[in-house]
């Protein structure tokens, strides 16, 4: 049974629907402040199936996610104590908060530079840099870093693998897939 490539098929045809610049700025905005899906689900698809956009995509994704770090950030600064933290509490992610804050203690704006890059989910780290007041010029500017560079590499390895990578990822989509399946299990029960 294939799982993955009708997906992977589903992805491209709505890469190339009329709307899918919009979508794509949405989904980039809400994963920086709320959402758990990350932009690069969209962003790939929509570079690997029209490589001559590749940068304008990359462009579209970093923007309106600094602009959705922005809005982390103030929803942190001004909403923290009094809607935040309780909903963190009683979820009982108390420890993963005070994990986080001992990161900006230790590595300061560069947390927020590698949140922007990495798997690690950036809207953690909007709000708490909000939450604890961080200077907001160097967060801007970590978050414009951190995420352009990730989203340029996405957009950038789609547009250079092309046609090629197409038919590559077409090919081994069902085990890239289970893998990715099998890591976020064992990364779960691990980390738990």
């Amino acid at each position: 049974m294939k799982l993955f490539q009708p997906c992977y098929d589903l992805a491209l045809r709505w890469a190339k629907h009329p709307n899918a610049s919009r979508y794509l700025a949405t989904l980039s905005f809400a994963e920086s402040v709320i959402f758990p899906v990350p932009p690069d689900v969209m962003l790939a698809p929509m570079s690997l199936s029209q490589p001559d956009k590749a940068w304008r995509f990359a462009l579209i994704t970093t923007i309106a996610s600094i602009v959705g770090g922005i809005a982390g950030y103030l929803l942190g600064l001004f909403a923290f104590e009094s809607w935040l933290q309780p909903m963190i509490e009683s979820a009982g992610y108390s420890h993963k908060l005070e994990t986080t804050m001992t990161w900006f203690e230790s590595y300061g704006v560069w947390v927020v530079f590698l949140a922007g890059f990495s798997p690690i989910p950036y809207k953690i780290f909007t709000i708490s840099a909000g939450f604890l007041q961080m200077a907001f010029l160097p967060f801007l500017i970590a978050s414009a870093v951190g995420r352009g560079a990730r989203f340029y590499l996405v957009a950038a390895l789609m547009k250079w693998g092309g046609a090629n990578m197409e038919a590559q990822l077409r090919k081994y989509i069902e085990v890239l897939g289970w893998m990715v399946v099998l890591i976020a299990v064992a990364a779960y029960l691990l980390l738990r």
